[in-house]
């Protein structure tokens, strides 16, 4: 006999289990315990430096989107180098931060007067060219400058490790000149320093005729009074000159900037040398996680099945009590959640959640695995990377402060298992996922999207201040909560948490249901399955009911479906055959009169 209630949707009882698996309430995680039930390594999956995925890996739940939809995905090594171009004044500081730049990213540094000089003195047909006019006191002309840079930016280590090409283009004709070679940055990175500043420093220049060193009488003096004694000032840092040579760079500067001017990056070079670099270091690292993002191709391999039907849906999993879950019962759930996901995604939606509630995520039960909630994270974070998106992973830190502090015994533990996780050999972490927290500081200019990982409230603290605070940064981009637990919870006193709860649960419900599964079981029993509730984007609700079957086995019957999530009445009612309770409450239709 069915009893007269089925457990409700939203239980109101909030323990969670004190049986997590033994390293998942450690702060501290020396790394991943198969007890975690995390994902095998991905080591066997990939090529280092080199995302090649050759061979369809089938149901495997830890391939990438691209592996298990059988694409061919090229980056890392295939990805073109970074292309800089650096211009600055005289005395800008513009070798300094050159040096700088070649070590940390490896470029190969083309300046035009290294060129000059080195084709000169090889005596190559465009050194000897060159020499004339120079001999003849002219200014070299732009055709055999360009020549002299095309031919060294097309020498192998330029076209493998990148170029910094220094202080050329000089004129709008150079300028273009290299656009019709198709020859173009990636960032033309501007030293800005005001004019007296500028001067001060050139005027201050000494060079040391014995070593060619060159020292500012304030900013860089001699060591010794020996050295002091030997040093001269160089014919062109008059201020006379100096002023001039600004005039004409301010000329040159002027004529280019309209070739470059949707990817000119302007640096105060009015500060210490470190504080510039500190800032070109991060303008350059975010224009090659650009590059990664703009190279990294998925190519199909074959057809792509849509599943933005059910026609291809093959049904629930059978043996959802059976714990742990087997690998294929995992596998559909990844590939379920992920294909709604996507799906809503795809169509805009910025404020979405996933909840899927079967035994090992079910922190209500003693069989709640945190690893099975960590690899259905990878997976999505994973997929959306592969599209070549920057997906920020959040676990909202402790709450509370002093004697008070703490998180809930779900999250435990859950950062250090992200960050010890196997991300694969293609470095996907570091580069297109990120691990962090939950709040607006988290934010970064380069986030494409963020998956909040369990966001829940805590006995006298509530996580949605912060979770707010955040989703107004990210404005539209998309924020997905996995197993969010919003409700308010009693204070330390066993009141609950009035100031302000309509706020807060009107922001909580303001996140759509992407994806949504909840097994169902007789009232205040979690056995036998009674049947589950499952929804994807963008259909409805389908309720079930499990079914013996005489060879033993079970499975899943349709009972009904609803366009909204259906109340515990509508749930029971469907099982107990009875009409809905709109139905019943509709008046009767009319008769018309004879």
């Amino acid at each position: 006999m069915l009893p007269a209630s089925l457990s409700s949707l939203h239980s109101t009882n909030v323990r969670t289990s004190p049986y997590l698996s033994p390293l998942s309430s450690s702060s501290s995680l020396p790394s991943p315990s198969p007890s975690l039930s995390l994902a095998p390594s991905f080591s066997h999956l990939h090529h280092r430096r080199l995302v090649s995925f050759n061979t369809v890996r089938g149901n495997n739940p830890l391939a990438t989107k691209a592996e298990r939809r059988g694409l061919s995905v090229t980056c890392a090594s295939t990805c073109e180098p970074l292309k800089v171009m650096i211009s600055g004044a005289p005395a800008s500081g513009k070798g300094t931060q050159c040096e700088l730049i070649v070590q940390k990213f490896g470029l190969v540094h083309i300046s035009t007067g290294d060129l000059l000089r080195a084709e000169v003195s090889a005596g190559s047909e465009i050194g000897n060219k060159a020499k004339e006019f120079m001999n003849a006191g002219q200014l070299v002309p732009d055709e055999i400058v360009t020549a002299m840079v095309t031919a060294r930016l097309s020498h192998e280590d330029a076209k493998t490790k990148g170029w910094l090409l220094d202080g050329y283009p000089r004129s709008f004709a150079q300028a273009q000149s290299l656009e019709n070679l198709k020859i173009r940055p990636d960032v033309y990175v501007v030293l800005d320093v005001p004019d007296e500043i500028l001067i001060d420093r050139c005027v201050g220049r000494r060079l040391d005729p014995e070593t060619g060193k060159i020292y500012h009488l304030t900013n860089f003096p001699p060591e010794t009074e020996e050295i002091k004694a030997r040093l001269v000032t160089r014919p062109d840092d008059t201020e006379e000159k100096v002023k001039s040579r600004l005039e004409i760079y301010k000329q040159n500067a002027k004529a280019i900037l309209s070739t470059y001017s949707n990817i000119t990056k302007k640096i105060d070079g009015n500060r210490p040398k470190e504080m510039v670099f500190a800032d070109i270091e991060s303008l350059l690292s975010q224009a090659k996680r650009e590059k990664m993002k703009k190279t990294t191709a998925v190519k199909p391999v074959h057809e792509r099945k849509s599943r933005s039907n059910q026609d291809n849906w093959k049904g629930i999993p059978t043996r959802l009590n059976n714990i742990p879950h087997s690998r294929e019962i995992r596998n559909y759930f990844y590939d379920d959640v992920l294909q709604a996901t996507q799906r809503a995604v795809n169509d805009g939606r910025t404020r979405l959640k996933v909840e899927i509630n079967i035994p090992e995520l079910n922190p209500e039960m003693d069989v709640y695995r945190i690893g099975t909630l960590m690899e259905l994270v990878r997976v999505i974070a994973l997929s959306f990377a592969d599209d070549g998106k920057r997906v920020k992973v959040c676990v909202q830190g402790s709450m509370g402060e002093g004697a008070l502090a703490g998180m809930p015994l779900q999250l435990a533990g859950t950062r250090k298992i992200l960050e010890f996780m196997d991300w694969g050999d293609y470095g996907a972490k570091g580069t297109f996922v990120e691990i962090g927290s939950i709040g607006a500081n988290e934010v970064d200019e380069q986030d494409d999207m963020f998956i909040l990982v369990a966001p829940q409230n805590a006995v006298g603290n509530c996580i949605i201040d912060d979770m707010k605070a955040m989703t107004d940064a990210a404005g539209t981009r998309p924020v997905i909560l996995i197993n969010p637990r919003l409700k308010d919870l009693p204070g330390s006193s066993g009141i609950m948490q009035t100031m302000g709860r309509d706020k807060r649960l009107e922001y909580a419900a303001s996140f759509e249901n992407c994806y949504f599964f909840r097994l169902l079981y007789y009232a205040g029993t979690q056995y036998p399955i009674m049947g589950a509730l499952r929804m994807t984007y963008p259909n409805g609700y389908e309720l079930y009911k499990r079914v013996d079957v005489p060879s033993g086995g079970e499975k899943y019957v349709i009972l009904s479906t609803f366009t909204e999530k259906p109340s515990s009445d509508d749930i029971n009612d469907a099982f107990l055959g009875k009409p809905r309770q709109r139905e019943r409450c509709a008046p009767p239709p009319t008769r018309s009169k004879s």
